[in-house]
């Protein structure tokens, strides 16, 4: 109680600061010149020879029947090469059980893969000359007290900061009581002596959903829009993504429910309406706009893309890095997928970019399986990759599932993608 009452008093002490900067000459300045962006018209998906859309249709399946189909998959699923989908595949129904069945215009929730749009949309505001990079986040919003925390870091998870799925339950919040984006900033400030594993910034690779939480903020201070308006102004609306929004209180009786790997609902909770880490709800055919989108330097120059791409974690050796919002493998041989996984209640996603062999790979489920996150060996079909193991996304690696109840291989059979495939280099 003592904890909780000490944040109500500090957090009263902000407030003042707060109005006074949520109405700066800036952000007025920024409400007038956001205008609605112009429609894009992306470039026509290239035809795949029927030869080999035959060839990777016959593998996915095999991989779907095995891996996917064998564990009760509830969602959706789409491969595409060159921007044309060669597989596409919708199984179960929107409610457990149900009549409703899962569509191609059945928004689901990518958890955080969303965090591919926030990241995108910071690098935009960069990119048009709103903010720098290498800004800390206390020049957007002096109340916070986290010196040395950047736009960057932020964005490749090397700020520090600790979890707030975490540290919200060990430091007693009210779980009757929904948690925003703006609260979350105020209990970083005002609880900042009572936090534990707090770093210095740029020391090491912790993933943390905080950092995109702030981000959401940020995108709000600087362009004078609700991240939910920008992300629908700039993003959704010019690239005819009909079936893409971001979830808000007002959505809570018509989003996509998800349940758990036995079929029990999972319910929202007070960590539901932070955002900017999650909360975007999409199709899987949505999300091959976006990955079109961002292979047309239509919407992004080429600069703010291979910054987005850039790897900042190498103080380990590997494959494995994290870039600005991108998780990514980076071979020897130069080829390297761009990936993002997501996991939040029942739903998770995988969404994967073989950027080498214009090839994506989307899984999105409402009821959990690993399995989704297995999608990634399909990149065997475009070329031969290596060390394609199951990943899953680090904020929800303390939700154990039961012994045998979802357990699957790291490496699937080989039956799973065709021999053939891995002499293909695409």
């Amino acid at each position: 109680m003592r904890t909780i009452s000490r944040f109500i008093l500090n957090s009263l002490l902000y407030v003042p600061a707060f109005f006074l900067f949520a109405c700066n000459p800036r952000q007025q300045q920024a409400a007038k010149t956001n205008k609605p962006a112009s429609l894009i018209r992306l470039p026509d998906p290239q035809p795949v020879p029927a030869a080999e859309k035959e060839r990777i249709r016959t593998g996915c399946q095999l991989w779907y029947d095995s891996i996917l189909g064998a564990r009760g998959f509830n969602g959706q699923v789409l491969v595409a090469r060159y921007g044309s989908i060669v597989f596409e595949k919708y199984a179960g129904t929107l409610h457990i059980p149900g009549t409703d069945s899962i569509t191609d215009s059945t928004s689901l929730h990518i958890a955080s893969v969303s965090k591919t749009f926030t990241a995108m949309a910071v690098l935009k505001l960069v990119e048009e000359g709103h903010c720098r990079l290498d800004d800390e986040f206390s020049k957007y919003f002096p109340r916070f007290n986290y010196p040395g925390v950047t736009i960057r870091s932020l964005l490749n998870h090397r700020s520090g900061l600790p979890n707030y799925t975490h540290f919200l339950d060990n430091m007693g919040w009210d779980k009757n009581r929904p948690i925003s984006n703006e609260e979350l900033l105020d209990f970083l400030v005002g609880q900042k002596d009572s936090l534990a594993d707090i770093a210095p910034p740029n020391t090491r690779f912790a993933y943390c959903n905080t950092n995109y939480a702030l981000l959401a903020l940020l995108i709000e201070q600087v362009s004078g829009l609700r991240y939910p308006e920008y992300l629908q102004r700039n993003f959704f609306e010019p690239l005819g993504m009909k079936h893409t929004f971001v979830y808000q209180p007002a959505d809570s009786n018509r989003v996509a429910p998800s349940y758990n790997w036995k079929g029990k609902l999972e319910p929202l909770n007070y960590m539901d309406r932070v955002y900017g880490d999650k909360n975007i709800y999409t199709t899987v055919r949505d999300l091959l706009t976006w990955d079109r989108a961002l292979s047309s330097n239509l919407l992004f120059g080429a600069e703010t893309i291979r910054e987005a791409y850039t790897p900042y974690s190498n103080e380990r050796p590997g494959i494995k890095n994290y870039g600005l919002g991108w998780r990514m493998l980076n071979y020897p041989d130069g080829k390297r997928i761009i990936y993002h996984n997501g996991w939040w209640h029942g739903s998770n996603a995988s969404f994967i970019r073989l950027v080498n062999d214009s090839a994506t790979i989307i899984v999105i489920g409402n009821k959990f399986t690993r399995a989704v996150y297995n999608a990634r060996v399909l990149a065997e079909l475009f070329g031969n990759y290596f060390g394609t193991g199951e990943e899953e996304e680090s904020e929800q690696n303390n939700q154990a599932t039961a012994p045998g109840s979802d357990s699957l291989m790291k490496k699937p059979p080989s039956s799973a993608v065709p021999v053939t495939t891995k002499k293909r280099r695409g």
